[in-house]
Order: structure tokens, then sequence, then C-alpha cells
């Protein structure tokens, strides 16, 4: 800070936006962890920024996608997980801070995860993509946009599944299909998947936000109403993953000890895993890493 002025380091040309900010960013490996993060010498997957028609939100809009390494070449059908970022973030949230194709490929290449795509949505669904590449031109990014969590997204989704299905060469079933989502997306997470019992197998709450009261009323109140019998109609599916990571200081931590309240007398098979610090990129990038090798097992 120089005179209450926030700056990135100007001897650093490695720097990376979030929201409305931009840092400079240093990647410090030594650890098996954090080596995740790194690009290494394995087989890399490919990052592709895709458009698809959403007829349901009326827009022609953007997501980032991961096809791992091979997929050109294999012939074969692979498995889906939809990730989606926490407010304010974008198609580019989880491909440029969560490093997860870095993640993917390396977890893959170490045989921990299963060969999968990724598909990296845009969960604000007034946006056709990110700030600065749309047809809006260089739009000053902003963390409060409308129609974020009063269901339109969770609404539109469906459009995302049936692209991507329509696309690539994907598994189309419950058990080759997971849904995990940082803050905001896993909101989103929660609520597609409990309104779609049958569609995901695996569902993932990275420090989530999970209180039906959290949504805006305005919308599609329908999505948000009878959250608990929702989620008790889902586990009675049987679902093969349900999985929840919050950090100890993060201000949601009430609301997910609520909701494993909740999931624990009513005997409801979860796993969870609890980190230092808050509400921060590194504890999802960790729970990426530990959410993704328990996948289509």
């Amino acid at each position: 800070m120089v005179d209450g002025v926030k700056i990135i380091d100007p001897l650093n040309v490695y720097n990376i936006r979030d929201i409305n900010n931009l840092f400079s960013v240093l990647l410090i490996g030594g650890d098996a962890r954090t080596d995740l993060y790194k690009v290494n010498k394995v087989a890399h997957g490919t990052v592709s920024k895709v458009w698809y028609e959403s007829p349901t939100a009326g827009l022609t809009r953007r997501l980032t996608v991961y096809t791992p390494a091979g997929y050109e070449t294999s012939g074969k059908e692979y498995p889906v997980l939809y990730l989606l970022h926490g407010i304010g973030g974008d198609e580019n949230a989880w491909s440029e801070l969560g490093r997860a194709a870095q993640i993917l490929d390396n977890l893959i290449a170490q045989g921990k995860a299963e060969p999968m795509l990724v598909v990296m949505t845009n969960g604000n669904i007034s946006q056709e993509a990110c700030p600065g590449e749309t047809s809006e031109g260089f739009k000053v990014p902003t963390m409060m946009l409308p129609k974020t969590m009063e269901g339109s997204f969770e609404t539109a989704f469906p459009d995302v599944v049936n692209f991507i299905e329509k696309t690539y060469r994907v598994k189309k079933d419950k058990a080759h299909r997971a849904i995990a989502g940082l803050s905001m997306g896993g909101f989103h997470s929660l609520f597609i998947s409990i309104n779609n019992p049958d569609t995901f197998g695996y569902v993932g709450l990275f420090s989530a936000a999970v209180d039906q009261q959290q949504a805006d009323p305005k919308g599609f109140p329908n999505i948000y109403a009878d959250r608990n019998a929702k989620i008790d109609r889902l586990f009675s599916k049987n679902p093969k993953l349900f999985w929840i990571g919050c950090g100890k200081t993060d201000f949601l931590y009430k609301n997910n000890a609520d909701l494993r309240a909740y999931l624990d007398g009513k005997n409801h098979k979860y796993t969870y895993l609890e980190t230092e610090g808050g509400h921060i990129w590194r504890n999802w990038r960790i729970y990426l890493s530990e959410f993704t090798p328990l996948l289509f097992k």
C-alpha cells in the first residue's frame, strides 16, 4: 500500500484479475498440495472458451471447458464436472484464480482422478461472458449483478447440460455427472442438485451459501422453497457423494454447520473437510484438489 493506494508489483509481469482488482501472482511449490497448482511435465488437457445458446436466458453465453489430455483422439466418452464460481466471478475464475486445469492435469497424471471434462460456467445469468469480452464492450467489473441468486441461473442450467451433451463425447447419466461450486456457486450447486435429484450423482459445496433465506425473493422463489424436503428427496435417490468444505473462520461457517446438523439429524451421509482460514481461494483450490479424486469411481 502506498498512501492508501493498492498497486501491483511493477517488477512482476504476472498478475490476475479478481472481479475489479488486479493482484500480482507468485506461485511457491515444494509440497504435494501446492505442486498440484504448477504446470508440471505431464500430459496436458485443453482449455477452451466456448459460446453456446441459452434459450432460457435469451442470450448467447460463454463457458470455459477443460477436456483431459487425449480427448481429441481417444474416441471415448467422459464424465463431466460442472464447476461454478462465486459472486462477482465469471467463467474465467476457476481456470485462472482456481488453477483448475493444472489441478486436473496433475491429479489425472498421478492416477488420482479420473479423466473428465470440467465445465466452468458464468453464473451471472445477465452476462454473455466475463467483462470486456462481450458485445457490451469494456464495462467495469462489479460484484453485484442482477439475477444472481433469484433462480434464473438455476432455471437456465439445463441449457448448459444440453449443450455439453450434444457437443462433447460425454456420458449422459447421473453416475457420470457432478456439480460443485464455491460460495454463490455452492448455492447454485445445492439448489440445482436438489431440484433435479436424478441429474447429478456427486455434489460439492465449497464454502457455500446454503440457506434459502440468502436468495433474492424476486424471480423464481419455487427454486428455493422446501429446501430440507428437497434435500431429503435427493438423499432418497442415493447420491454417490455429497461433499462439504468450509474454513474455520469463514463468514458462512455457521450456515454450513447448520446444514450439517440437519444432515446428521436425518442420518444423511456426507463427507466434510474443515480447513484453516476463511472465504479465500487458497481453500477453494484445496477443496477442488480433495473433491475431484472422489468422483466417478
